[in-house]
């Protein structure tokens, strides 16, 4: 994105950079590939390839990125026969029908990356009205949600923002079960131990003062 940004011309660049360390998901062709196309499954981290989703996990922005392939290695393994697609959405402008802006993704395309009829968890870094205006016109937006800022926070640690906005990991896992019926005593028995986790951290950062271990130093497939 920034290499786009650093070539381009006759445009006003806006660049938003962090200032903790981040992970590095794609290889730098891979990134080229993923940001020229603005929207994208990852299909390192879903499951999917050898039958339809049963939820599709979708996320912009650096830190719902981060929840969400971090939910999604939750869910793969406490519930290994649910099929999860992950979507990355780098230019929002994708989720627009291609005849309202030049970058919009046409409906059959649309429909064949976030499906016509799967519940879509969305994980985003901004307000999440934004994500509905953008995709109201489209096949499956009665079964999109979205998780985003709520203007909720304070002095905490890091990943203590995210959940009090309620876009952290364990909230979306929990979103996810309570779409997948399907998840039966399983979805339910995970449910209860986010709930935990939740109670957990709350408990772990009064008296540590930072994120617990498992999420500080968490690493997708560790």
């Amino acid at each position: 994105m920034v290499d786009h940004c650093l070539r381009s011309r006759h445009y006003v660049n806006v660049v938003v950079a962090g200032k903790h360390p981040a992970p590095q998901w794609l290889t730098m062709d891979a990134a080229v590939a993923h940001c020229t196309k603005g929207l994208d499954i990852w299909q390192w981290a879903s499951n999917d390839q050898d039958a339809e989703p049963d939820v599709v996990m979708a996320c912009a922005g650096a830190v719902p990125t981060l929840e969400t392939v971090a939910a999604v290695s939750i869910l793969r393994e406490h519930l290994p026969e649910i099929r999860v697609r992950v979507i990355n959405v780098v230019d929002l402008m994708k989720l627009q029908p291609s005849g309202e802006h030049p970058h919009g993704l046409s409906d059959p395309d649309f429909d064949a990356l976030l499906t016509k009829s799967k519940p879509i968890i969305f994980a985003f870094h901004a307000y999440p009205w934004l994500i509905h205006r953008l995709t109201y016109r489209r096949t499956n937006h009665g079964n999109l949600h979205v998780r985003g800022d709520k203007e909720e926070g304070t002095i905490t640690t890091p990943f203590d923002m995210t959940l009090l906005n309620d876009h952290d990991r364990f909230h979306l896992v929990m979103d996810a079960i309570d779409r997948l019926p399907q998840t039966g005593s399983a979805g339910v028995y995970l449910k209860q131990q986010m709930q935990n986790k939740l109670i957990e951290h709350k408990r772990y950062i009064r008296r540590f003062g930072q994120d617990m271990p498992e999420v500080r130093n968490w690493k997708w497939g560790a």
